[in-house]
């Protein structure tokens, strides 16, 4: 394990673990949820956490360059005062790093109206496989060439080891408004997301939590979250005052005519960030349940969203689990939560099954493996689900580009076999309905 504190450093690294012929893994505050920064193979782990200084900052431009290891949630501390904030907000904003939010193209509940990382990211600059830092895109707002920066975001690890990024910060809106909607069904409040997208309605966030995961958070915070509701949701609007008025009333409207029980407004800023601390807390607030849980990570389509559901809730039922649901509702991004106890026997056979059907439910529904959290070695071996062979192969190609000798974070996105150099370590050969 390594703590670099330049590039160079990083880079001597790379070089290093090149010429002994040692894997390594780029680390950041190891709070991903797929396993994308589980080192494997004895790998070396390259832990970016002392690179964590902000660089510069472009209020003109509205520009900011950061070092991988600086806080999401620090950033946009540091920028407040000029007005300004980084949008991607995941859940995790306290402790995750701006390298690690690259490296799985990391979301965040305020991402439905203003896009995930790869929205924010102007130009990263990389360590790549071969021990040279090469800047991809730039701050232009428009880069000659192929898009490698758009390739690289995403990547987690396998093209190189971000130690450098410039990423779009947004203004502060001058108006925001955050509403709680309580429903009596999923059903009913399925049924409101949909018809808030459908009216041209399309908040900064829209999240939803069922009935089992907000009385644990109305427990744990005490956020004035209704314990007797089948569903809420915690809306949040912002923009200009008239705007902002406008589309309240439009939410309160669609709200009660799908059976909205109650449509609260947040009347000071600390009631505000009572109703976003509940959501934030909901996996810790789970701990008072049981001292384990197993998170997933998918996208359907936000008309399938109830019929997901209510299979989500059927395969918990068969397999004997307690599950709960809070998810970012508004993009159709799926957060099951399985809590169990690991010590009971065969429990972790149930959890693992019960996962898997949910992967497959979804992606039957017109879905994708992950919205936000990353391939990692969770979803790796269920890529086939979403890709086709062909697919795959372009994948596998692309990678080797990056990385000809598979030394960066081997075995993680792409099942085994699916890139050249694993072929021919294995000494075979090109299956012919693999490759083009």
């Amino acid at each position: 394990m390594c703590f670099p504190r330049s590039a160079s450093d990083a880079a001597a690294a790379v070089r290093a673990a090149r010429v002994h012929g040692v894997p390594y893994v780029a680390r950041g505050s190891g709070t991903g949820l797929a396993g994308g920064a589980t080192p494997l193979d004895d790998a070396l782990v390259i832990v970016t956490t002392q690179m964590n200084r902000v660089l510069e900052v472009d209020i003109d431009e509205r520009i900011a360059i950061v070092e991988p290891g600086v806080l999401n949630l620090d950033l946009s501390r540091h920028t407040r005062p000029q007005g300004l904030h980084y949008a991607p907000d995941p859940s995790s904003q306290q402790a995750c790093s701006i390298g690690g939010n690259v490296g799985t193209n990391a979301g965040g509940p305020h991402c439905l109206s203003s896009g995930v990382t790869s929205a924010h990211v102007l130009m990263v600059e990389a360590v790549l496989p071969t021990g040279d830092i090469a800047e991809l895109g730039s701050l232009a707002p428009d880069t000659p060439g192929y898009d490698l920066r758009g390739a690289f975001v995403g990547s987690e690890g396998t093209m190189g080891i971000c130690t450098k990024v410039a990423v779009r910060l947004m203004p502060n809106p001058p108006l925001v408004r955050t509403m709680l909607l309580d429903f009596m069904s999923v059903e009913a409040a399925g049924a409101t997301v949909s018809a808030m997208i459908a009216a041209g309605v399309v908040p900064a966030a829209l999240e939803m939590m069922d009935a089992e995961i907000t009385r644990a958070v109305e427990d744990f915070v005490g956020a004035g979250y209704p314990r007797d509701a089948a569903a809420v949701l915690l809306c949040e609007i912002d923009g200009l005052i008239e705007g902002v008025d406008y589309q309240v009333s439009e939410v309160r409207r669609i709200a009660q005519s799908h059976g909205a029980r109650s449509v609260r407004i947040a009347q000071t800023e600390a009631e505000r960030q009572l109703l976003w601390k509940g959501r934030k807390s909901a996996f810790g607030a789970i701990a008072r349940i049981a001292p384990d849980y197993y998170l997933h990570d998918a996208v359907v389509p936000r008309t399938k969203l109830v019929q997901v559901l209510e299979s989500v809730y059927a395969i918990a039922r068969a397999e004997q689990l307690t599950m709960m649901n809070v998810f970012h509702a508004g993009d159709g991004n799926l957060h099951p939560l399985i809590v169990f106890d690991s010590r009971e026997p065969g429990i972790w056979e149930r959890v693992h099954e019960a996962g898997s059907r949910i992967l497959h439910t979804c992606i039957d529904a017109g879905g994708v493996l992950s919205g936000e959290h990353g391939v990692g070695m969770e979803k790796r071996d269920l890529m086939p689900l979403q890709f086709s062979s062909d697919d795959l192969a372009a994948q596998g190609r692309l990678v080797d580009a990056f990385d000809p000798d598979g030394l960066a974070n081997p075995r993680k996105v792409l099942p085994h076999g699916w890139r050249c150099g694993e072929v021919q370590q294995r000494g075979g050969t090109i299956p012919d309905d693999t490759w083009i």
